[in-house]
């Protein structure tokens, strides 16, 4: 099946509890082989065939779901933003508001704000009672503007990325080269990967680049994430800089 976010990995997950062997695709990557096949029509039961075919073709890994606390560590986490979003969406409200409606906008933010609160708390809590998952966090903490608890949730275990670059791609940082001939486009990042991965990099990257100079774009920030937690060391600026 393609990834979808939200309804892919609920389904994958059911199917595999009941015994099925899943592949969680990039959209990406399929919508290419259709186009590849020159493929005229757009419907339920001709995107099944194509799937299937590239599927034969291709022989896709096995999908596995992650372990179960790292599953409700990024339910809470996509709630935590979730809420956040709204309660920015109230603020915009407010700001252009008639006077009159202004007092109901205050209360569902202040009843918004209850919310994260209580959200934050259980995402600290869940994290203290996992032994992993807390060390993770203070490794991952010990880079300077980096909230552990958001990278966890996305990132997952590192030991199934072979390497940083892996990890790169598979957020969608990695350079898109752009030649043909002795033409030389400039390079872009892909964004075939987690977007909401990227967002979640987006601030911390912003932050760690008024704390140390080794920190200074989203793609040297997961590296060292990366380093961090397959090393078990916390982030050394000096040995970063001296590299």
């Amino acid at each position: 099946m393609e990834a979808t976010g939200a309804y892919s990995e609920p389904l994958a997950t059911f199917l595999h509890d009941e015994g099925y062997d899943v592949s969680v695709e990039n959209p990406a990557r399929i919508r290419r082989f259709g186009q590849a096949e020159l493929s005229r029509n757009k419907t339920d039961k001709d995107d099944a065939r194509m799937i299937a075919r590239y599927c034969k073709l291709h022989g896709p890994s096995l999908w596995q779901p992650a372990p179960l606390n790292e599953r409700r560590l990024k339910a809470l986490v996509k709630r935590l933003t979730n809420l956040q979003e709204m309660r920015q969406m109230e603020e915009n409200r407010l700001e252009v508001s008639d006077a009159v409606v202004q007092p109901s906008i205050r209360v569902v933010i202040a009843a918004l704000d209850a919310q994260i609160d209580e959200t934050k708390r259980a995402i600290n809590d869940h994290i203290d009672n996992d032994p992993g998952l807390k060390k993770n966090r203070e490794l991952l903490e010990s880079i300077p503007g980096v909230l552990g608890s958001t990278m966890l949730a996305y990132m997952g275990d590192m030991s199934r990325f072979s390497s940083s670059k892996a990890l790169v791609a598979w957020v969608g940082l990695n350079p898109m080269r752009q030649e043909s001939g002795e033409w030389k486009g400039k390079s872009r990042i892909s964004k075939m990967g987690n977007s909401a991965m990227r967002k979640a990099l987006y601030m911390p990257a912003i932050v760690a680049m008024k704390w140390n100079p080794a920190v200074s774009l989203l793609k040297k920030l997961l590296q060292l994430a990366y380093g961090v937690l397959k090393s078990g060391r916390p982030f050394d600026a000096e040995i970063c800089l001296a590299r």
